[in-house]
């Protein structure tokens, strides 16, 4: 019964539309003979009337028929409950066809030319165009909006919009037009035209990315573009009318999928840009023309500066200007025309941006995240989120929290969140859909095998970065031939007269400080600061009883190197920060300082120490059973040794016979890898991308 119903409807909502049509044609008759409006006449309005030579109606008189005629058939498919992507496109479609055959049947009686010339003159119609295009833009304002149901139709509108670009650049590489209703309308707006429609193809080229991203603004700009590169068509009479229009209905009938806002700081930031660059074109505009003023029919004015430059700025120069002379005419023209896309161009991409990164960590968020780690921080990667870099996002209750940093428009989460593990699916939730908003891809790294699940029920991938090697305090021994070495070392620094102690931050004095601040500072040299997810930025961001240092004194009884641990309470845990040492430290030096660590760690009752991080140990491994993919992949990683010393981590954790916990990179796509990967280098300071916050 509902379905006969819904056909019923459709079919009163076809006769409907049809007796419109019609009497939109039987309106312009009426007001033809009673509008004394001027304005060009758009050829062939009246097709019924080609033979008596009285079918031209003035453009006025055709816009306001046919407006609101597309205004009533939105209405009617409003009233029919029609979904808006479907109303404009059938009505497009629908007004198109009736128009092109009425109009080229028309021709084809009354001129007695061959049917294949009748309907292609039909097809170069601007009566047939205008239209098609307000009753499919009619449709899709007014038809009935349903919740998005298409998660992918943002990335083919995308697609097409990169289709409708190269139309445009092809039509701007071959302009072939006969004389057009552009040319009848405004004689002198050709050049401008012309001008336009090679920018306005490669702009949309240019923001289809950020339609796929469903970002707010490129929709705005591509829903423009597209009307405007759809009117430029029209007035050139040409076939990219049809595929650009049609894709303009789409896209304003779709308009509800482009959520994703963008900054609201941008604004001002246009703004004061666009005022610079109009600041800057008009000053070159007059100082050049000063410069040339024997070029000028007249004096160089302010206000002859003004008119010159803003003609030469859109386009209507090209071919001369009437007020100046010589070679610098077509020059200026083209000069200042070139400055103006590129202002264009630079004010387009920064509204366009994703959402300006800010770092904020205010006294309260940071005592509450000190608060959460001490009490939930039962990962070994936990204490490493309170360095000052990062920005916090609690859940609604603020008892869980993640840490992240974005870099290139990714924002970095800095390993698992922290908290109770009931929070957990919430606080990713509305993370997500906090990055997305932004239009900020999102990567995790060192996650844990742990909540790879609760990653994967939130659409997020995982892929294998490496192992975390994990001393067990109580089962570690120096007794055995497999860790003879270790012990060897131990001897010999024992026997050369080095020295320990393990202090916590708040029993070194001032002095001490100063040398170790030093001794890190002379270690690092011209390196910049490296880690992100597992190192601290500076050595006493943590105070009292929440780091560790494992001092080693030479002979001399100074400091030689250390290791610097922060503590997990909840863990009960260790987890290595830095090693800085002398430079002619004995071998051994790191080996003899973990192995007094761990003694430390197990008269306090810690029961695991956290060494280095080794990225793909599963691969570099010696005794590892590869595929051939994977044994490639060996390869690669082994020549990044130099830079990133890979296999020396690796070879520096095994010697301790730790057990192994492996880490994860978490990301939403695969072809946001790439950009994840340089993102995280940047972070980790392998890259020089970012600035380093301030201890």
């Amino acid at each position: 019964m509902a379905r006969l119903l819904r056909i019923a409807t459709l079919s009163v909502a076809a006769i409907a539309g049809l007796a419109v049509v019609l009497a939109a044609t039987g309106w312009t008759y009426l007001l033809r003979p009673h509008a004394a409006l001027f304005g060009t006449r758009v050829a062939d309005a009246l097709p019924l009337d080609e033979l008596s030579k009285h079918s031209g109606v003035t453009l006025p008189v055709f816009l306001l028929v046919w407006t609101a005629a597309a205004a009533l058939l939105g209405l009617i498919a409003r009233l029919a409950r029609v979904e808006r992507l479907t109303a404009g496109l059938f009505l497009a479609l629908a007004l198109g066809l009736w128009g092109y055959l009425e109009t080229s049947v028309s021709i084809l009686v009354v001129r007695q030319i061959p049917a294949e010339d009748a309907f292609r003159a039909g097809a170069t119609v601007q009566a047939v165009y205008i239209p098609a295009a307000l009753a499919g833009l009619a449709g899709a304002l007014l038809g009935c909006a349903r919740p998005p149901t298409r998660p992918r139709a943002p990335i083919l509108l995308a697609w097409l919009t990169v289709g409708a670009g190269l139309i445009g650049v092809l039509d701007a590489m071959f302009p072939q037009h006969s004389e057009t209703l552009l040319e009848r309308l405004a004689p002198g707006a050709r050049p401008l035209a012309l001008s336009l429609e090679g920018p306005l193809a490669l702009a949309l080229i240019y923001i289809a990315p950020g339609l796929a991203r469903r970002r707010r603004r490129a929709w705005q700009l591509a829903a423009g573009l597209l009307v405007g590169s759809a009117v430029l068509h029209v007035l050139h009479s040409d076939y990219g009318a049809v595929p650009t229009g049609l894709l303009a209905v789409a896209l304003v009938s779709r308009r509800g999928d482009f959520d994703a806002p963008g900054d609201p700081q941008a604004k001002p930031r246009v703004l004061v840009r666009a005022g610079l660059l109009a600041a800057a074109i008009y000053g070159y505009g007059y100082a050049t023309l000063w410069a040339n003023r024997i070029a000028a029919d007249q004096p160089v004015s302010m206000g002859f500066a003004a008119r010159e430059t803003t003609r030469a700025l859109l386009g209507l120069n090209l071919h001369g200007s009437p007020h100046l002379s010589g070679s610098f005419d077509r020059w200026f023209g083209l000069s200042v025309l070139v400055l103006g896309l590129a202002a264009a161009a630079s004010l387009a991409h920064m509204w366009l941006a994703p959402w300006r990164y800010r770092l904020r960590q205010g006294a309260s968020a940071r005592r509450l995240a000190r608060a959460l780690v001490a009490a939930w921080g039962v990962d070994t990667l936990a204490p490493f989120v309170l360095r000052a870099d990062k920005s916090y996002f609690f859940d609604e209750d603020r008892r869980a929290f993640l840490a992240y940093r974005v870099v290139g428009g990714v924002a970095i989460v800095s390993g698992d969140p922290i908290g109770p593990a009931g929070a957990f699916p919430r606080l990713l939730e509305r993370f997500i859909a906090f990055a997305r908003a932004r239009d900020w891809r999102i990567a995790v790294l060192g996650a844990s095998e742990r909540w790879l699940r609760l990653y994967g029920e939130h659409g997020l991938h995982a892929l294998y970065h490496g192992d975390e090697a994990v001393i067990e305090v109580e089962r570690f021994s120096l007794e055995g031939r497999p860790i003879r070495k270790v012990r060897q070392s131990v001897s010999r620094l024992r026997r050369a007269g080095y020295s320990s102690e393990l202090l916590h931050p708040g029993e070194i004095g001032a002095d001490l400080r100063a040398e170790l601040e030093q001794l890190a500072l002379d270690w690092r040299g011209d390196e910049p600061e490296r880690g992100f997810v597992m190192a601290l930025d500076a050595l006493f961001r943590l105070e009292q009883d929440d780091a560790v240092f494992a001092i080693g004194r030479g002979p001399s009884g100074r400091p030689a190197g250390f290791l610097h641990f922060a503590v997990c309470p909840a863990a009960r845990a260790l987890s290595l920060s830095s090693m800085p040492r002398l430079r002619e430290t004995p071998n051994g030096f790191n080996e003899w300082l973990v192995t007094e660590s761990v003694e430390w760690a197990r008269e306090r009752g810690f029961e695991r120490v956290s060494l280095n991080f080794a990225p793909f140990a599963a691969l570099l491994a010696p005794e590892a059973e590869l595929s051939g993919l994977q044994k490639l992949e060996r390869r690669a990683l082994l020549a990044l040794k130099g830079q990133f010393q890979l296999d020396n981590l690796l070879h520096f954790n095994r010697k301790f016979f730790p057990s192994w916990q492996r880490r994860f990179v978490v990301y939403e796509r695969k072809r946001d890898l790439p950009r994840i990967g340089i993102a995280a280098l940047a972070a980790e300071a392998y890259l020089p991308f970012v600035k380093r916050a301030e201890p």
